[in-house]
């Protein structure tokens, strides 16, 4: 028997073996992924019409959703033989890569596009040992280099979310919102880049009602930044643009299960501008206490954008925050500074305590 997390949190290959593709016990890397907590909302809940629960995926081991795919990628890939893994990453790709990767004793070739890795992943990388190769290019180049790399050499591979067993292992969260809440969620916001987490949620919801635990399974409701946007204006972006640098992909690699997510849930995708995600990612970090990174905030954003609109779902309504918000701490940092300093006394102390507004609530 492999040496398991304590505290019960198993890993979701343990958690959900029947669920996954058959992977040997002495093959499984786990960092005890899995079991994020699902919070709800009461303030934004208001603002929203309905009751609103974040699924808070930045409290993985690597601190974003990508963790649950790549537990059964890196074990399946050990299991086949493999000496190393390769993938294109706007970095939480990577940053998950590198962690189980050291996990599991097998060397980790991260591709990015030059300059567009943010600093909170990029240390990550570099922290975990993992070999970064910046290529000038942008994220899709970086992806069709890395098939290329896994097809021809053989022993190396691509731990994408192209690769299935990716989307297999990122489908466990919805296993987990249904078992929180004793039922599927009525709709289910989350953002969409490579579009890979979409098609996931969507597997996981399917097989729940196929195996009989529901009877009902939510709309899937999509949101891309407007800069990245090409499921919602149908073209791909050659140059895609965000501050939401986990969502920035031009051309995603899971475009038809997301599109097939969409038709089949009676959901939707859309896109949100780069300031509606800041003011999302604000108002999460200062009525829910949650700090998730920009990408993140994309399906809060999208929500609240509905909700302008008299299109807001009703009921029960998760919305997926699937990075944790010091992965990418220079978008705070950018907008926001350290006060100026005041003398060490206790009237100035209280003279500044003074001037500050209580708390909304």
């Amino acid at each position: 028997m492999g040496v398991q997390a304590l505290g019960g949190r198993r890993g979701v290959i343990r958690k959900y073996r029947d669920w996954l593709p058959e992977i040997p016990e002495e093959a499984i890397a786990t960092l005890g992924e899995g079991d994020t907590p699902l919070i709800e909302a009461p303030r934004l809940s208001e603002k929203l019409g309905a009751r609103l629960y974040l699924k808070f995926e930045g409290m993985n081991p690597s601190a974003s959703f990508k963790d649950r795919g790549m537990t059964v990628a890196l074990s399946r890939a050990i299991a086949t033989g493999s000496r190393a893994c390769v993938c294109a990453s706007t970095g939480n790709t990577a940053a998950s890569a590198s962690a189980y990767s050291a996990r599991a004793g097998i060397t980790c070739f991260v591709v990015v596009p030059v300059g567009k890795i943010a600093l909170g992943k990029a240390v990550q990388v570099l922290a975990h040992g993992a070999k970064i190769i910046q290529i000038e290019g942008n994220f899709d180049a970086a992806l069709k280099l890395s098939q290329r790399v896994a097809e021809e050499l053989g022993n190396v591979s691509l731990v994408n979310s192209v690769n299935p067993d990716r989307i297999e292992g990122q489908k466990t969260a919805s296993f987990e919102v249904c078992e929180a809440l004793g039922r599927p969620p009525d709709a289910l916001a989350l953002p969409v880049g490579n579009a890979g987490n979409i098609t996931a949620y969507w597997r996981g919801f399917k097989e729940w009602r196929e195996a009989g635990y529901a009877d009902t399974a939510p709309r899937m409701l999509g949101f891309q930044a407007e800069g990245a946007s090409p499921l919602v204006t149908g073209h791909d972006f050659e140059s895609p643009e965000t501050v939401a640098s986990a969502i920035r992909i031009g051309a995603p690699a899971s475009k038809e299960g997301a599109l097939a997510a969409m038709r089949e849930s009676g959901g939707l995708i859309e896109s949100v501008t780069d300031e509606e995600i800041l003011e999302a990612q604000a108002m999460l970090a200062r009525e829910a206490g949650v700090f998730c990174e920009p990408a993140s905030a994309a399906g809060v954003a999208g929500l609240l954008k509905l909700a302008r609109e008299g299109r807001a779902p009703e009921g029960l309504v998760v919305s997926v925050l699937t990075g944790h918000g010091l992965k990418d701490p220079d978008t705070i940092l950018s907008r926001t500074s350290l006060p100026e300093p005041v003398p060490a006394t206790f009237e100035a102390l209280t003279g500044v305590m003074q001037r500050v507004e209580p708390a909304a609530g």
